[in-house]
């Protein structure tokens, strides 16, 4: 038994190798390039064909490569998009499932680092973009909608941003929350105008462009109520 599971693990090695080299090849050319046939990487990598075609599956599903099949087909790479990207992450947070508590903290202190991030925005349209969601949480009535306002506020906020890698990590993990039954709406935390004043206060920080003060009055209004409930410093 020992033998066989030193034969497995040495054969998944073996197409984490490859793939790491197909990987190689793939982002030392332009996207779109033919990095080789099933074949000719086979002998490439002095592998075997299945090692390659394993190692190949590995890739499509990171968006690095695309397999062409007929003729003028091969394995072709290409760059992951953000869509890519965020289901890999997305699936990685699923198969390391994360408490509540864990995901409340990420979040919160994501949120914390994308207000002051906002209110360093100078670009005017983005900046009424946010003064019309505050508007509309000011006249919601109706506490079903802290979930879809708070959406837009975090849309609104990253379109304030120019920060691509800091936006992909914050909505992978702030999408965890909303989709974990672990981790349900701020409706199940915060009632109705108690949000609607928290997110006032933090928007009004937000367009006085002041990022110490955004930072402050996300920390306030919204990380010390989940660290008060949930017990956050302690995790």
């Amino acid at each position: 038994m020992a033998s066989q599971l030193e034969r497995r693990g040495g054969k998944r090695q073996l197409v984490a190798q490859t793939a790491q080299r197909m990987r190689e090849r793939i982002f030392a050319s332009p996207p779109g390039t033919q990095i080789g046939s099933l074949p000719d990487l086979a002998r490439d990598f002095e592998v075997g064909i299945v090692t390659v075609q394993q190692a190949a599956r590995i890739l499509e599903h990171e968006g690095v490569l695309e397999v062409r099949r007929g003729p003028g087909g091969g394995y072709y790479g290409r760059r992951p998009d953000r869509a890519d990207l965020e289901r890999l992450m997305f699936a990685f947070m699923r198969e390391e499932p994360a408490s509540r508590r864990e995901v409340l903290d990420i979040t919160s202190l994501l949120f914390n680092r994308l207000c002051a991030s906002a209110a360093r925005c100078t670009d005017e349209a983005r900046r009424e973009d946010l003064r019309q969601v505050a508007e509309r949480i000011a006249a919601s009535d109706d506490g079903k909608m802290i979930g879809p306002l708070e959406t837009e506020l975090q849309d609104a906020l990253f379109h304030m941003v120019d920060r691509p890698l800091f936006e992909l990590l914050t909505r992978v993990a702030l999408g965890f929350a909303q989709a974990d039954d672990a981790a349900q709406s701020l409706s199940g935390v915060f009632e109705l105008e108690q949000w609607k004043r928290s997110r006032h206060r933090i928007i009004e920080a937000i367009l006085q462009q002041d990022p110490e003060l955004a930072q402050f009055e996300a920390n306030r209004q919204n990380r010390e109520v989940l660290v008060s409930l949930y017990n956050l410093d302690d995790y």
